[in-house]
C-alpha cells in the first residue's frame, strides 16, 4: 500500500477526537498546578480530578473505537493533520488504524486503574497527579502520532513522568533505578532519532510523514542500519536481551501504581513501535531478519523465566516474567505472517492486563504486610482468602491457563511459526520446542512464588493483615475480567486489528524471499 493509497482511503473527521483524547489530560495537569494546596489540605481534591479526566477520557476513546472507528478498513482514519512548525517540517498529525486503536484502549484504561489505584498518595500529591496526567497524553500521542518527530517528542516526553515518579515515589533505591532506567532508554532514543531522520533524508524530498516513509521502498545497507537502529532503540523499551537490566530495577523499587505503567503500556510501546516501523517501512530485510528475531525472543523466554526462579523478591520475579513473555512477542512479529502478527498483538494486549493485575495485588498485600520478600512471607491465604484468589487467577492467566487471554495469544504466536512455509521444518520445529521450555517453566516460577507467600508456615506478624477492600477488587476485576472475556471469545480483541495484520502480512508476503541461510529459508 503506498502513500497515495493510504491518504485517499484514510477517512477524516470534522471534530478533532483524536487531539481531545491526547491533550485532556495534560491540559488538566497544567490547571491543577494553578489549584492551591495547602499544608493541611487532603490530596483528595488532585485524586479525584486526576481520576475524573482519566475516566472521561476513557469514555472518549470507548466512544471513538465504537462509533468513528472501522475495523474493516486497514487504512489511517479520523486523520487531523495540521502545520505545526513548519521551518522544522514538524507536523500535529495524528491518526488510528487498527495496530493503535486497541492499545489506546488499553494505555486508557490501565492509566485510569493506575490514577484509582493511586489512592494513599500523600506526598507531593499535585505533583503526582499531574505526572500521571502528563504520562496518559504521552502515551496517547505515541499510539496516534503520524509524523516522526510528533511520535519521538512524545516517546521521550512518556520518559520524563516516569523517572520522576519512580525517583519520587520508589524504594530505597529508587534514585539508581530511575536514572538506570533514563539512561537506557534515552541513549537508545538517540538511535530512534538518527535511524529517522536519516530516513526521512532518504528520499527525493524531507518527509516526516510516516505514511510517505512507509511508502519508500528502503533496502540495501542503508535499510539495514535503519532497520537495526529502530530495533535496538525499541528493542530497549520492549525490552529484548540482553537490553532488558532496567525492568526488574524500575519494577523493584516503582510503586505499584507506577509498576502498572510500565508493564501494561510502556512495554507495549516497544511492540507496536516494531510493528509499525521495522515491519512495515521495511518489509524486505524484516523478512531476512525475522529468524534472528524468533532467536532473540527465544533467548528472552527461557532467559526471563531461568531470572525469574533468582529471584527472591515478587516484584522482580514479575519483572523478570514480563521479559520472558515479551519474548512471544518477537517470535510473533518474526513469523511474517498473519497469525504470527495476530499472536503478536493479542500477546501484548493479554499481558498489558495480566501483569498490570499482577503488579496491582502485588502492590495491595505489601501495604498490609510491609514486605516484598518471598522467603518473609507465608500463611497468607487463610489472612487474605480474596487477594489469594485474585493472585491465583492472575498467575494462571500468565501462566497461559487454557480459557485465558494468555493461552489464546501464545497458541497464535506458535500456529503462526508453524504455518509459515518459508521457514524450513527444522527451523520451526526447534523454534518451537525451546520456545515450549518457556511454558513448562513459568507455571513451575510462578505457582511456586504462590505456595510460598500464600501456604507453608504462617507468619505470626502477618496473621491478623486486612483483606482488600471494594476499590481495590473492583482495580482488579477491571483488569481480570477482560482476560477471561479475551480467553474464551478472542474476537473481542482481535476484530479491532485483524484487518491491519492482514494488509501487513500481505504487504510481506509481496516482497521477495531472500535466502540468507538454507538451514532457515527454503530454497
Amino acid at each position: 500500500m503506498d502513500a497515495n493509497t493510504i491518504t485517499t482511503a484514510a477517512s477524516s473527521s470534522s471534530f478533532p477526537w483524536l487531539s481531545l483524547i491526547v491533550l485532556l489530560p495534560a491540559v488538566s495537569a497544567l490547571i491543577i498546578q494553578f489549584l492551591p494546596q495547602k499544608q493541611d489540605e487532603s490530596p483528595d481534591l488532585f485524586r479525584n480530578i486526576a481520576i475524573g479526566v482519566l475516566a472521561f477520557d476513557f469514555l472518549i476513546i470507548l466512544f471513538v473505537l465504537s462509533q468513528l472507528f472501522t475495523s474493516q478498513s486497514s487504512d489511517l482514519q479520523l486523520i487531523e493533520r495540521t502545520t505545526w512548525l513548519p521551518s522544522i517540517g514538524l507536523e500535529w498529525s495524528l491518526g488510528v488504524d487498527g495496530i493503535s486503536a486497541p492499545l489506546v484502549a488499553l494505555s486508557g484504561l490501565i492509566t485510569l486503574l493506575s490514577a484509582t489505584a493511586s489512592w494513599k498518595i500523600t506526598n507531593k500529591p499535585k505533583l503526582y497527579f499531574s505526572l500521571l496526567l502528563i504520562q496518559a497524553s504521552a502515551q496517547a500521542l505515541v499510539f496516534l502520532s503520524q509524523d516522526f518527530l510528533l511520535f519521538f517528542l512524545a516517546w521521550e516526553l512518556e520518559l520524563v513522568p516516569v523517572y520522576l515518579l519512580i525517583a519520587i515515589w520508589g524504594g530505597r533505591k529508587r534514585l539508581y533505578a530511575a536514572t538506570k532506567f533514563i539512561l537506557y532508554t534515552a541513549l537508545a532514543s538517540l538511535l530512534i532519532l538518527v535511524s529517522g531522520l536519516a530516513l526521512a533524508l532518504s528520499g527525493d524530498s524531507f518527509t516526516l510523514n510516516l505514511s510517505e516513509l512507509t511508502a519508500r521502498s528502503t533496502s540495501g545497507t542503508f535499510g539495514l542500519l535503519c532497520y537495526l537502529g529502530f530495533l535496538i532503540g525499541f528493542g530497549v523499551k520492549l525490552p529484548i536481551f540482553p537490553l532488558h537490566t532496567w525492568l526488574p530495577d524500575a519494577h523493584g523499587e516503582a510503586n505499584a501504581p507506577v509498576s502498572m505503567l510500565l508493564a501494561g503500556i510502556l512495554l507495549k510501546m516497544g511492540g507496536y513501535a516494531l510493528i509499525r516501523f521495522n515491519v512495515q517501512m521495511f518489509p524486505e530485510i524484516h523478512i531476512q531478519l525475522s529468524p534472528a528475531l524468533i532467536v532473540i525472543g527465544i533467548v528472552n523466554i527461557i532467559y526471563g523465566a531461568l531470572n525469574a526462579f533468582a529471584q527472591d523478591n515478587v516484584k522482580r520475579r514479575i519483572a523478570c516474567s514480563s521479559v520472558s513473555h515479551m519474548g512471544f512477542v518477537l517470535l510473533g512479529i518474526g513469523a511474517i505472517n498473519t497469525l504470527g502478527i495476530n499472536g503478536a498483538m493479542l500477546q501484548m494486549i493479554s499481558h498489558g492486563l495480566i501483569a498490570a493485575a499482577m503488579f496491582f495485588i502485588t502492590g495491595s498485600f505489601y501495604e498490609r504486610t510491609n514486605t516484598l520478600s518471598i522467603p518473609n512471607m507465608g500463611g497468607l491465604a487463610k489472612a487474605l482468602p480474596i487477594t489469594f484468589a485474585l493472585f491465583l487467577t492472575s498467575s494462571l492467566a500468565s501462566l497461559a491457563l487454557p480459557g485465558m487471554s494468555g493461552f489464546v495469544s501464545e497458541i497464535t504466536i506458535f500456529l503462526g511459526i508453524t504455518s509459515q512455509d518459508a521457514f524450513t521444518s527444522i527451523f520451526r520445529s526447534i523454534s518451537i520446542l525451546i520456545a515450549a521450555i518457556g511454558l513448562v517453566l513459568t507455571p513451575v516460577y510462578l505457582l511456586s512464588m504462590c505456595r510460598r507467600v500464600f501456604f507453608g508456615p504462617r507468619i505470626p506478624a502477618l496473621a491478623m493483615v486486612e483483606e482488600m477492600n471494594s476499590r481495590e477488587l473492583l482495580i482488579a476485576l477491571s483488569l481480570l475480567v477482560p482476560t477471561l472475556f479475551i480467553g474464551f471469545w478472542p474476537r473481542i480483541a482481535t476484530d479491532l486489528f485483524e484487518t491491519s495484520t492482514d494488509a501487513i502480512a500481505s504487504n510481506l508476503l509481496a516482497s521477495n524471499l531472500i535466502t540468507i541461510a538454507p538451514i532457515v529459508y527454503l530454497n
